[in-house]
């Protein structure tokens, strides 16, 4: 990993006329606003379909891309929308903020205006789609055909036996919702079809795309609907144990996921085959892929379904370096950063030392002024990525309005920062001067916002992953102090 400078911002909080950001024209401004501000990484969130809550880390499929992401300016110029046809729907009045309730009201009416008169187009490359990706895209498109036709409600709420895959009644509904599923299906089609187009643009610039796959898929999902055999559950379908994490830096009460846990000695006895296809996947979308909560492979945190809260789990161990060295004999090398942050226990250390893969420093846990830590400067090698704080994290100027004062001195002077040195950009320049081969600087820091620029509070439902930029923020200034910065610190790549 060479030693360099990129940005992160989700997809989602690009500016567009449409209420959420897509990967159209914007997206590709914003790569330009990069490559003049001496960035050559591009960290997004997860692209995959969200569901209640809004969260990209609880996705209707593993495989799928995000609806909301699709260009709808660009379905207007292949001729299958027309701009009339989209600005009649109500998209939401505020352009610093994602309406999610209105974006599924409208945007799923437009993409079946489109799926309507794709119909009479050439059908070959989307014949081709589907021949290529079969397996998962057959399984969604029929997931969210029979989901639509119970009113988006669970898997695990559907007749028994759909909800169980019998094989008469996926016939049955495969032959009634026939065109649902196609229509399902074209979504995914030009959904991977504008992704190509976007990428290409970004890499030309020779910027790279840091996309992040979560370890867990969610419960309400055609992947644990499809292959109930992967995870630990009951009979019937309703989970032994689910996902979280214990107590911790963000919430007393630990978080719940709910994500359904893997079986890994079933797993184990099928090559992680079901794994490996994912991990190919997440390496056709991106260029390097971000695990979250790597920690996961090495133990993973159980608890007890049902549950109120995170406090009652036990930590199981999990599959480790075997995982990662059949890995890399089944799908070959490719880019990837571990999220290891939290509590580091010895078996994780481990495993990030066996694997070799580069793990993440947050400054804004950097600053205990009580005890020296792993996040501050000195204690870095080049082999890790530092960030001034993740999506999870309060702004840095959020932060500074609640941080211990102590805390706060202890930063600034470790940062060496002038008196009138603004603090968010005494952090950005601590991490680009780090010794870190990649430093990464959420857009909400680098604009200095405060908590209005935060994208995820967790262990809270509502009110998070709505931030949107304001397109006029990304002015020639702010791009040239980015690339001065990157070039006193060595981080432009050639």
């Amino acid at each position: 990993m060479a030693r360099s400078a990129g940005v992160l911002l989700s997809i989602t909080s690009l500016p567009s006329p449409y209420g959420i950001g897509t990967i159209g024209k914007e997206a590709r401004e914003f790569a330009d606003f990069l490559k003049k501000a001496g960035q050559s990484v591009w960290q997004i969130l997860p692209v995959g379909p969200t569901s209640y809550g809004d969260s990209p880390y609880q996705s209707f499929s593993t495989y799928a891309g995000n609806p909301y992401l699709i260009d709808l300016d660009t379905l207007c110029e292949e001729g299958l929308v027309t701009k009339a046809q989209i600005e009649g729907f109500d998209w939401g009045s505020n352009d610093g903020e994602v309406d999610y309730e209105k974006i599924y009201n409208s945007r799923f009416k437009v993409l079946r205006i489109a799926f309507e008169n794709f119909k009479t187009r050439d059908q070959k490359k989307y014949r081709s789609f589907v021949r290529r990706n079969n397996k998962w895209l057959k399984n969604y498109a029929l997931y969210m055909a029979v989901k639509s036709s119970f009113n988006m409600v669970s898997w695990t709420e559907w007749p028994d036996d759909i909800k169980m895959r019998e094989e008469t009644a996926v016939r049955r509904y495969e032959r009634k919702l026939r065109n649902d599923i196609n229509f399902w299906k074209f979504v995914q089609f030009k959904f991977y079809e504008q992704w190509e187009s976007f990428r290409a643009y970004v890499n030309g610039l020779g910027i790279k795309i840091l996309g992040d796959m979560p370890i867990y898929v969610a419960m309400d999902s055609a992947d644990t609907w499809a292959n109930p055999e992967l995870f630990q559950l009951y009979d019937d379908g309703d989970p032994i144990a689910v996902a979280g994490c214990p107590p911790d830096y963000f919430s007393a009460t630990g978080q719940l996921w709910g994500n359904p846990l893997y079986d890994w000695d079933y797993l184990e006895q099928t090559d992680y085959e079901w794994w490996f296809e994912r991990v190919k996947a997440a390496s056709k979308l991106y260029d390097i892929t971000r695990i979250d909560h790597f920690r996961a492979f090495a133990s993973y945190y159980s608890i007890p379904y049902p549950a109120e809260n995170a406090i009652n789990g036990e930590w199981v161990e999990g599959p480790r370096i075997k995982f990662f060295e059949m890995m890399e004999e089944a799908v070959g090398k490719f880019d990837i950063v571990a999220e290891d942050l939290g509590t580091l226990t010895p078996d994780v250390t481990e495993l990030m030392e066996q694997t070799g893969y580069p793990g993440m420093k947050v400054l804004e846990f950097a600053f205990d002024s009580s005890e020296d830590n792993d996040y501050l400067p000195h204690n870095y090698t080049e082999n890790c990525v530092v960030y001034t704080g993740t999506h999870d994290n309060d702004t840095v100027m959020g932060w500074l309005e609640t941080a211990d004062p102590k805390d706060i001195d202890y930063a600034r002077t470790y940062c060496k920062m002038s008196p009138d040195e603004p603090f968010n950009w005494g952090l950005i320049r601590t991490a680009y001067q780090s010794l870190a081969n990649m430093a990464v600087v959420p857009m909400q820091d680098i604009l200095g916002l405060g908590k209005e620029g935060r994208m995820n509070t967790p262990s809270t439902l509502g009110g998070n992953w709505t931030w949107r930029l304001d397109k006029a923020a990304l002015t020639d200034e702010l791009a040239e102090k980015l690339y001065r910065m990157s070039a006193d610190s060595g981080r432009l790549e050639d």
